[in-house]
């Protein structure tokens, strides 16, 4: 059974789907309930949606790390979260930096086993509207990646279905540890090309 936290009903339905629609700060006592095995968080958000780098960092820090911690004391042995590619806690950019400060804060948690997901541009449907550049990129995207070779690979745009594969392809994987999975790794955990 999949327990989702979410802050507003998503239409989901399925029999093994089962949404907890509450305000963030109520999840902790929902994850202590639940006493889950494994936690997954692909919270985030935008600066454009946030309004402000204090309401930025208080989506992908503040609850995103609630949440792991929550869940790492009910128990939780294993965690997954999506991350950036570039993330970095020394980063110049905000952005990368808050990413990169949220990946070592779950480190220290004591997962056994800790997979931080580092996509590029994340092309596919989602709720809310895509900024003009990113709708660009987006449609430019498969011309681009073809130059995105090597060690720029990790920068090439990826859908967010390969990404939801690989979270369920990392769920199955066994040996402990960090494991951080740029496009490269992403794509094998879901088992694309």
């Amino acid at each position: 059974m999949v327990h989702a936290l979410v802050r507003r009903p998503t239409g989901r339905s399925h029999e093994r789907w089962h949404e907890h629609v509450a305000p963030a700060s109520e999840w902790p006592a929902i994850v202590s309930s639940l006493q889950p095995d494994a936690a997954v968080s692909a919270l985030g958000t935008t600066m454009r949606q946030a309004g402000s780098q204090a309401a930025f960092r208080g989506v992908d820090f503040d609850m995103v790390v609630a949440f792991a911690r929550a869940a790492a004391a009910a128990g939780a042995r294993r965690m997954v979260t999506v991350s950036s590619v570039g993330a970095d806690p020394a980063s110049a950019n905000f952005y990368l930096r808050i990413k990169g400060e949220m990946e070592t804060a779950l480190e220290g948690l004591g997962f056994e086993r800790l997979d931080i997901l580092q996509p590029g541009l994340l092309r596919g449907p989602r709720g809310g509207d895509r900024r003009p550049g990113e709708r660009i990129a987006i449609a430019l995207s498969p011309l681009v990646n073809l130059f995105l070779r090597g060690r720029l690979g990790r920068f090439a745009a990826i859908d967010a279905a390969v990404v939801a594969s690989a979270v369920v392809g990392a769920l199955r994987r066994t040996e402990p540890g960090v494991f951080r999975h740029e496009n490269r790794s992403i794509r094998k955990l879901a088992g694309a090309p």
